[in-house]
Order: C-alpha cells, then structure tokens, then sequence
C-alpha cells in the first residue's frame, strides 16, 4: 500500500481570500496563479478573482502548487475551536492541492495532502511540537490510525449505503452524538470535532518530523481492523467507553483504564451509586493526568490550551436566572426555573451519559456527554464528569447551582496529559500505547 492522500476541510465561508505564495495552475488548464486571490458564488457560479480579472467555474476548482515543498498557500480568517471556549480566527498556511468547493452559496476549503504530512501538523496542533520523541511517536501513531479508520469507514458507510443515525429523540427524552455526521465533501475537518490540523502554521521543531518519519505507516490494529484510536485532554482518573460517547458500538480496545500504576485507594469505582461518583470528582485521586508539572502540561496544551489552568478538577457556577435562560438558549426549550439535575447514567469515568433537567414547566433528559456538556455551557463544559450542589433555595427553587468536575474532553482512549507524564516518565511509545488502548498491535501499513 502507498502513503494515501487526504482531504481536509479547512473553511466553509460565502467568501474566501487566500494567498498563493510561488505558482500554482488550475487543474486543467496551464495558466499560473500566484498572490491574492478570493473564491465567492455569484449567480450560482463559483468565481475566482484575482486584481481585476475574473474565470467563472462551475462548482470545483483544483489549485496545483508547481513544487510541493517549496510552495504553499495561506487562507485568511480560518475558524478554529469552534463553538469553544477557545474560538477564534486564525490566518493558517498549507502544502499541498487547494480545493475550492461550491455548495450551494458557500465555498469549502479542502486541503489535499499526503498522509503523512498532514500528520506532521496533527501532532503540533492537537499538542506542542516540543513534546518529548516518545509521547509524540505515540500520538503519532494514534492520529495516523484514527484518520485512516475515518477513510474506512466512510467508505463502508457510502457503499452500503448505511444510515448514519447520530439521534434519538421523543417528548421525553433527546440523545445525541456527535461524529462525522457532516463530512460528506471531505475525509476529516480541520478543527476539535476531528483532529486539529493547522498546516505548517504550526510545524515548529524538527521533532514532531521524526516522530512522524520514525513511525511511517505504522497503525494500532485490532484483529484485522485499523483501531478508531480515539483521544481526549485529560480524562480525569480513568477513561471512558466508546459507546458512552458516540454510536452505541463496542470496541474492545476502547474501554475504561485506570490512569495509572493501579487502582485508586479508598474509592469505589463504580459510578451507578452516585456517592461514588460524588465522592471521586470532589477529590483528586492520583492519576497520570493529575499533574500540575508546566514542563508537562506545555508538551500538551498549546498556546491557547493553557489558558485552561483547572482541567482534572475544576467548579463552574451559575445563578438560577443565568443557568435557566441559558439552557432555554441552547436547548430551544422553555424549562421554566431550574429545580434539580438527577444523573439517569454514568459512564466508567463518571462522565453523564444521561443527565435529567427538571424545572418548572419542563422535565427532560438530555444525552450524550457532549449534548449535556454544550447544554450547560456557553461553549462546552471541560467535561460530563460533573456533580450538582444546589444552593440558597427559596419556596423549594434554587438560586444558585454550583457545578463540580473532573477532566477535559470526552476521556475515550488516550489522555493527552496522562501520555506526557508517562513519556517524562520513562514510557516508551508503545508502553504507552498498550497502556490506553488494551488488545491492540502494532503494524506498519506502507
């Protein structure tokens, strides 16, 4: 098999401006491009202008660079972290094929890339390219499996022509998932919701190059499938089951681990009795990811991450009046005061997978982890792993709620921050690797 190419959603804007830095042709026609240009639909038309000249397409145009390394271009005003805490634009450079798209009245932007150079940027994105050789092998490997598991099963999905439920609702009850439910133009996004690639925007050191070059082609395999290699920031004490989160499908090596050298003392780890639960998130048990070392959290929190300083416990609180126009806002439904949250499911980790909101004009339950994280947050909550103490009560309503947590992200398969502290540790890759994702193997695949 040969290193693949990639697609890579990059922007969906009206209007797109980017800059060609050295030459580049339209497919299918010998013209040159270089400088500033900007993509927009007109009259139903995909139209690329460049000073006062205009060429008219009618959805796709494919941008060749005349050398690969030498060559690259820059879109402008590039959405990151979005709908987080941390959302803002960024101007962002690429190599490689630059796709233009029309759907509708909207351009993609797709970057077409090989694998492994795609990968180089994953791993200086998603954390700090001055991460230590066996932390970045690590993710390396796990990135490489993911996105190669993406292709596979889009592919399985469009030829079986599968539906991809990512819902369950009724009166009662709305149950959602988030996955790759809107990347039907493309493999993989660009942001959180599937790896974050930001180009050679973030190709700092030369180590994340050998980190990518020392493990070419080499994937977690289960059996005779490339592992969904999922991973998260922190997950908190322990990790999280695949289908607590996502699709209800088991995946045997995707399931709860304890994140460290053995089981936590003097707690109960089964989180269906909610004082178990309570218990573990009002405390810090000790866990790989429970470090506030800085040298190890700047290998994983990059510039804007570490505008995060709470992740493996941390408090959230809101009075009544902010908490319930707040969920009224997300949910698009009137619940009235809130007068209680009731965990209905936990996961392994203690995240909520089923959370009851009951206030005065309404009594729902809201799933999965996301959906209640997005619900409870004008962004996201850090996490699903959460108690609620109500407080100040007047004629039985609450006037104030005070949210406690444990851990940053969904927490399937590999903590980030679990990963670096085993790496300074002493761990080597695969150590680590065989530490997050049980009955796996490696195996190169190009």
């Amino acid at each position: 098999m040969n290193e693949p190419k990639i697609s890579v959603g990059i922007q969906y804007e009206k209007s797109i401006k980017f800059e060609l830095h050295g030459n580049f042709r339209i497919k299918g026609s010998p013209e040159l491009l270089s400088g500033i240009c900007k993509a927009k639909v007109i009259n139903n038309k995909l139209e690329l202008i460049q000073n006062d000249t205009s060429i008219q397409f009618e959805n796709e145009i494919l941008l060749v660079p005349s050398n690969h390394i030498s060559e690259h271009f820059t879109l402008r005003d590039v959405l990151i972290g979005v709908k987080f805490h941390w959302e803002r634009k960024e101007k962002q450079s690429f190599r490689g094929w630059l796709k233009l798209l029309r759907i509708g009245n909207k351009i993609h932007a797709i970057n077409i890339v090989p694998l492994e150079e795609y990968l180089t940027s994953v791993i200086s994105s998603e954390m700090s390219a001055k991460g230590t050789i066996q932390l970045l092998k690590a993710h390396a490997i796990i990135s490489r499996s993911w996105v190669m598991a993406q292709i596979v099963k889009a592919k399985k999905i469009k030829k079986e022509h599968l539906e991809y439920e990512t819902e369950e609702k009724n009166d009662d009850e709305i149950v959602r998932w988030y996955d790759r439910e809107d990347h039907e133009y493309f493999d993989v996004c660009a942001d959180d919701h599937c790896q974050r690639y930001q180009g050679i925007t973030k190709i700092y050191t030369d180590i994340s190059k050998i980190a990518v070059n020392e493990t070419r082609g080499l994937v977690l395999m289960s059996g005779d499938e490339i592992c969904d290699a999922r991973f998260s920031k922190s997950c908190g004490g322990i990790s999280e089951s695949f289908e607590n989160v996502w699709e209800p499908k088991h995946f045997s090596y995707l399931v709860p681990v304890v994140d460290y050298k053995y089981e936590p003392e003097n707690y109960t780890i089964d989180f269906s009795k909610e004082r178990n639960a309570r218990k573990w998130i009002l405390s810090a048990p000790p866990a790989f990811c429970n470090t506030t070392d800085k040298q190890i959290l700047s290998q994983v929190l990059i510039d804007f991450d570490q505008e995060t300083t709470d992740f493996y416990r941390w408090k959230v609180e809101y009075t009544q009046a902010a908490l319930a126009e707040l969920i009224k806002e997300k949910s698009g439904i009137d619940f009235g005061e809130i007068l209680d949250f009731i965990p209905m499911q936990r996961g392994a980790s203690a995240r909520l997978i089923k959370l009851k909101v009951i206030g005065t004009k309404k009594t729902m339950v809201i799933g999965k982890e996301l959906e209640i994280r997005k619900l409870l947050s004008k962004s996201h909550l850090y996490s699903s792993a959460i108690v609620f103490d109500k407080m100040d009560e007047v004629n039985g309503v609450p006037q104030k709620f005070v949210l406690h947590g444990a851990g940053w992200g969904h927490g399937v398969g590999l903590c980030q921050i679990g990963a670096a502290l085993m790496s300074e540790s002493g761990f080597f890759f695969d150590e680590i690797l065989s530490h997050y994702y049980k009955n796996t193997t490696l195996k190169k695949n190009y």
